[in-house]
C-alpha cells in the first residue's frame, strides 16, 4: 500500500488490514454502481404501474440507495451496496396493489413495519442466529447458486435467452432478421456476447477494473453502432438512444408524492400480517443469501462460517429498508450486484462509500447514468456469475449429506429464479437427508435448521 494513504481512510475502513488500497476500493466502487445503475430506470418503472409517481420513485431509489450504502459502509465497513430490491419491488407493484387491490401507501407501511421488525431481530441476534446456523456447504452452495442465478439475469437483460415454449432459449437471429428488428434488438445482443468475450479476455488478462472495462466498451460500441446506422433507437419501442438526453436538464424530481404517504390504517387487519409476512420471507433470506454468498466468495467468512460484524451489515440493511419507505419506494436491501465490486477487489466500506457517493451524483446526472444499456451491464453479471461459482470446488461431494442439499440448493436459485427459494428447499432438504440417514447424530445440526425446515414447509403448505 502506498505511503500516501490518506490516514483519515485508513482508520475509518482499515484499508491496510483488510489488504487493500483507495485505487482498488474506487473502481470496486464504481463497478458496482455500474452494474446497479439500471436500478434507477427500473424501479421507478416498475412502482408507477401501481400509480406511484415516477419522479418520485427516482428521487426515492437514489435517496435509499445512497443512505442504506453508506450506513453498511459505516456501521459494518463491507463492500455491499444496497438499493431497492428487485423482485420485491414487482411483488409490492404487481402483486400487492394491482393483483391484491391494496393501495401503494398501504403497502409502504408493510415495508415500513418489515424494517422495523427487521431492526428489532437484528440487534436481538435473530438473524446472525440463522446466518451462522446454516452449515458451511450451503453457505458456499448460496455463492454458487447466485453465480448462475445473477448469471442468468444478465443473459435475460441482453435477450441473449429469451422466453419460448420451452420456457427459456437462445436468441434468434435469423427471427430478427425476417422481421426487420436485427437494428435495434438484434445488434444489441451481439454487442453483449462481444462484451462478454471481451470482459473474459480483460480478467484473463488481469487488467485491473476488467468488469468496468468491460461496461465501458460494450457501451462504447452501443454508440458505435448507434453513429453508423448498424443500431437505430425507437424509444416508443423500447430502444433508446445510447448517447445521455440532457434535454430535460439537471433538475431533481420531487420526492413530494411519496415522501411519507405510508397509510397505516389497516396494520391490524389479517392480509396487512399476510402481505407483511411475505416481504419479511423474502427479504430476510434474500438478503441473508446475498451475504453469504457474496462473503463467501471474498474470503470474509472465518473458519467456522461465520461472517465477521454481521450484525452491523444486517443492521443496516434493516434500517434502510424503513428508510426507504419513508421516502417512498419499496424494500431496500443488499444487491447481489455488490459481488461484481468484489470481484475488482472491494474489501471495505469505502467501496460501499465510493458507490453511495455516485448514488447521490446521479440525482444531478441522471442523463448519464439512465443510459447506460442493460446489454451493457449483462456481460458483468455473466463474467461475476463465473467468478462465483468457483466456490463450488469447496463442497464436499464425497458427502451426498452435504453435497446433495447443496445441489439442490444451487440448482433451484436460477430455476425458480428466487435466492430465498434456493436457501429454503436446501434447509429442507438438508435436514431430511441427514435424519434420514442418521448422519443428524454426528454432526452438529442446530436446533435452529430443524425449526427453520419445519417453518419453510408449512410455508410451503399453508401460502
Amino acid at each position: 500500500m502506498s505511503k500516501t494513504q490518506p490516514n483519515f481512510l485508513e482508520k475509518l475502513f482499515h484499508l491496510r488490514e483488510n489488504h487493500t488500497d483507495v485505487k482498488t476500493e474506487v473502481l470496486a466502487g464504481i463497478t458496482t454502481f455500474m452494474t446497479m445503475a439500471y436500478i434507477l430506470a427500473v424501479n421507478p418503472s416498475i412502482l408507477s404501474s401501481a400509480g406511484m409517481d415516477s419522479g418520485a420513485v427516482f428521487t426515492a431509489t437514489v435517496l435509499a440507495a445512497m443512505g442504506g450504502t453508506l450506513l453498511m459502509a459505516l456501521f459494518a465497513n463491507y463492500p455491499f451496496v444496497l438499493a431497492p430490491s428487485m423482485g420485491l419491488n414487482a411483488y409490492f407493484a404487481y402483486t400487492v396493489v394491482i393483483r391484491m387491490g391494496y393501495s401503494w401507501e398501504m403497502a409502504l407501511a408493510a415495508v415500513f413495519v418489515e424494517g422495523l421488525i427487521f431492526i428489532a431481530l437484528s440487534l436481538t441476534n435473530v438473524r446472525e442466529a440463522i446466518f451462522n446456523a446454516i452449515p458451511i456447504s450451503l453457505k458456499h452452495a448460496v455463492s454458487v447458486g447466485i453465480g448462475l442465478f445473477i448469471a442468468f439475469i444478465g443473459l435475460q437483460n441482453a435477450n441473449i435467452v429469451v422466453d419460448s415454449s420451452t420456457l427459456v432459449s437462445l436468441y434468434s437471429f435469423k427471427a430478427s432478421a425476417d422481421a426487420g428488428t436485427f437494428t435495434q434488438e438484434g445488434i444489441t445482443v451481439v454487442l453483449a456476447l462481444i462484451g462478454i468475450l471481451v470482459t473474459a479476455f480483460l480478467a484473463a488478462k488481469k487488467v485491473k477494473g476488467n468488469i468496468l472495462w468491460g461496461i465501458l466498451i460494450t457501451w462504447g460500441m452501443g454508440m458505435i453502432c448507434q453513429l453508423t446506422g448498424l443500431y437505430r433507437p425507437d424509444a416508443a419501442a423500447g430502444f433508446p438512444s445510447m448517447f445521455p438526453d440532457f434535454s430535460n436538464g439537471f433538475a431533481i424530481p420531487s420526492l413530494a408524492p411519496t415522501f411519507m404517504k405510508m397509510d397505516f390504517s389497516k396494520v391490524l387487519t389479517l392480509d396487512f400480517i399476510v402481505v407483511l409476512f411475505a416481504f419479511l420471507f423474502v427479504d430476510m433470506f434474500d438478503t441473508l443469501g446475498t451475504l453469504i454468498g457474496v462473503a463467501s466468495r471474498a474470503d470474509m467468512l472465518d473458519k467456522d462460517g461465520k461472517m465477521p460484524r454481521i450484525r452491523g451489515a444486517l443492521l443496516s440493511d434493516a434500517m434502510a429498508t424503513s428508510l426507504g419507505a419513508v421516502l417512498g419506494t419499496s424494500t431496500t436491501t443488499t444487491f447481489v450486484e455488490s459481488s461484481s465490486g468484489v470481484a475488482e477487489g472491494g474489501r471495505t466500506g469505502l467501496t460501499a462509500a465510493v458507490s453511495a457517493i455516485l448514488f447521490g451524483l446521479s440525482l444531478f446526472l441522471s442523463p448519464i447514468f439512465l443510459a447506460i444499456p442493460s446489454f451493457a451491464t449483462a456481460p458483468a453479471l455473466v463474467i461475476v456469475g463465473f467468478l462465483m461459482i468457483t466456490s463450488i470446488v469447496k463442497i464436499d461431494f464425497a458427502d451426498y449429506t452435504e453435497a446433495v442439499p447443496a445441489y439442490i440448493c444451487i440448482i433451484a436459485m436460477p430455476f425458480m429464479y428466487s435466492i430465498s427459494e434456493g436457501i429454503s428447499l436446501g434447509i429442507i432438504s438438508y435436514v431430511v437427508i441427514n435424519l434420514a440417514t442418521g448422519k443428524f447424530r454426528t454432526k452438529k445440526i442446530s436446533v435452529l435448521m430443524y425449526i427453520l425446515a419445519v417453518l419453510f414447509i408449512l410455508k410451503y403448505i399453508l401460502i
